[in-house]
This record gives C-alpha cells, structure tokens and sequence, in this order.
C-alpha cells in the first residue's frame, strides 16, 4: 500500500451529548468497554498507518496524552495538534500541513466506529490510489443529518451536498478520507460555508470537479456508526457488546492489532495485558497471547513431524 499518514479529527465542544461532554472531550467517553478513540485509531492501523496526528482541544489535549502517550506502546508515533476552535472538518488540512510534510494522507472523525468482513481490504484498495481522493457512501434512511453523494450508474460523482433538506440520494458521506498530497493547499482555497464553517465537501468539490474523486459504497455487509447523540451513543455501545459477547472476539481491541500486525512482540503484548490489571480487557489480552502460543507450538510440531518424515524418506530411498 501506498505509505500515507493518519489524522484522527477528535476536536470540536460535543454540545449535542451535554451534559456528558461538559467535563470531558466526546471522544474520551467509554464506547461499551475501550474509549470511543480507540475506534477509529483501530481503522487507521488496519490501513498500515503508523504515524497519527490527532486533532484536539487545547483543554483536552491533556487528557489525550493521558491515555494514549506517544504511542510507542503499540508500535506507532502519535503527533498532538490543538484546535483552538471547531471551524470545520478541512480545518483539519491547515492544522496537519506541517505534519504531513506532502505526504497523502487518511482522516478518520474521532466519533466514528467502522465494523465489516473485508474491510481491511477496502482499506488497501483506497490507499492504493495516489493521485486522488477516495471517500465511502453508506446508504441510510433519513440522509438529511450528513453530507450526501450522488453518483450515476458508472459510479461518477454528480453532486456532493452538506446536510440538503431535499437530499438527491439516500448515500450519506461517511467520517472517513483518504485525500492525496494536495489536500492542505486545497483546503486554503476553501472559503467559509453559510454555517461559518470550512466544509470537507467543499475540499471534496475540487477533486470532483477534475474527475478525480472516487466514491466506494460500503454494502450492506458494513455497519458505519456515528456516536453524535445520546441514542447513538448507546446504540452503538450495544452494537459492540453484541458482536463481541456473540464471536468472543474484540472490536477495535488496538493491543490485539499492533500484535496481529507485528508492531509489538509477545513480551510488550503481556506488558499490555499486565498494565490492565484484572479487567476483563487485560484477560482478553492473556487470551489472545495463550491462544497464539498454542497455535506457535502446533507449528513447530507439525514442522518437526514434516522434517522427521522427510528424513524417514531420505533414508528409505538412501538404503534402497
């Protein structure tokens, strides 16, 4: 895959989830049993990112550092960026410019939970397109609240619309982008919306206008959750529980991914799992290490069965 950066936008007040959010950053908020951060950090990873800004209030900054240090923990390198007030998602572009350094990059909003079979191979393919930006449409009931793609029958992008009372699809954009180089001197061309805000349709509009703006639709095999009420929040806490309580497997568990994609050894993953004490998420680390040193010691006995039988036969053919 193309080597991009990552920048996870954990900005902005949460003034619909008061009173939960005067005393603390939305995305700092437990989402069922990790902190709603650890979601879209967990889709940054799948996408081969290791080096992360994340967007935050001067106020919350601290916290964040709190929680999440450097990075080094889990084998990435965290960069922490203050957004002083919420002007808009492409904002986020003019913050990160010296960041990025003319690397292409991937933004994920920090109150987004992305969940399907093949993703990671959805990743791939977006990440592989360098000259362009790709962005998901996701069809939902009522697509007023979002911004709204329309694509032809050939999948062109007709029209983008920031939250439309008559909206001209039922395709909602959803909190993930992957913008090429150019994306920072872009967003300075970006001139504040009716709402005072710097749009990422707006940003998206350039790409369109010279044809170079993918849309992939993610199907019904997909679940894309925001978390921007009090009902969403704990739909999606519930859709969480729900997966794991039934596959026994972790959502967004990010230990288990830096340690599936060799970031960390087994030795830093049963530190991890040490530093969560006795919660159930320190057991489910113990678990994933005891299961894959049984899978190791499968390994190493069936390679010394091949190696003894290939010596059996050697000898066999040697001593015909």
């Amino acid at each position: 895959m193309l080597q991009r950066k990552g920048i996870i936008l954990a900005g902005g007040s949460g003034t619909r989830l008061y009173p939960v959010t005067r005393g603390t950053s939305k995305q700092l908020l437990p989402l069922y049993d990790k902190p709603m951060i650890y979601y879209p950090l967990s889709v940054l990873m799948l996408a081969g990112v290791r080096e992360i800004a994340i967007i935050t209030t001067p106020l919350d900054r601290p916290a964040f550092e709190r929680l999440l240090g450097i990075g080094g923990q889990w084998g990435l390198n965290f960069t922490f960026i203050e957004q002083p007030t919420p002007d808009g998602l492409a904002q986020a572009y003019l913050l990160a410019e010296e960041f990025l350094a003319g690397s292409p990059s991937i933004m994920v909003l920090g109150d987004n939970i992305f969940y399907g079979h093949g993703f990671v191979d959805v990743l791939a393919r977006a990440s592989m397109h360098a000259d362009c930006a790709t962005v998901f449409g996701y069809e939902v009931a009522d697509p007023r609240a979002y911004g709204v793609v329309e694509c032809d029958e050939a999948g062109r992008v007709l029209s983008i619309e920031e939250k439309p009372q008559a909206p001209r699809s039922n395709l909602a954009l959803t909190g993930l982008y992957f913008f090429d180089h150019r994306a920072p001197s872009l967003a300075r061309a970006i001139r504040p919306s009716m709402r005072g805000e710097l749009e990422i349709t707006s940003l998206m509009e350039f790409y369109r206008q010279e044809g170079s703006l993918r849309v992939d639709i993610l199907g019904r095999g997909f679940a894309w959750l925001d978390t921007g009420t009090h009902d969403s929040l704990l739909q999606a806490a519930e859709f969480v529980r729900t997966i794991e309580h039934r596959q026994g497997l972790k959502i967004a568990c990010i230990e288990e991914i830096a340690f599936r994609l060799g970031y960390i050894d087994g030795s830093a993953m049963e530190y991890l799992a040490d530093d969560m004490g006795k919660s159930s998420y320190g057991e489910y680390l113990r678990k994933i290490l005891a299961d894959e040193s049984c899978r190791s010691r499968r390994r190493q006995s069936m390679n010394a069965a091949s190696i003894e039988l290939e010596e059996q036969r050697s000898f066999a053919i040697v001593n015909r």
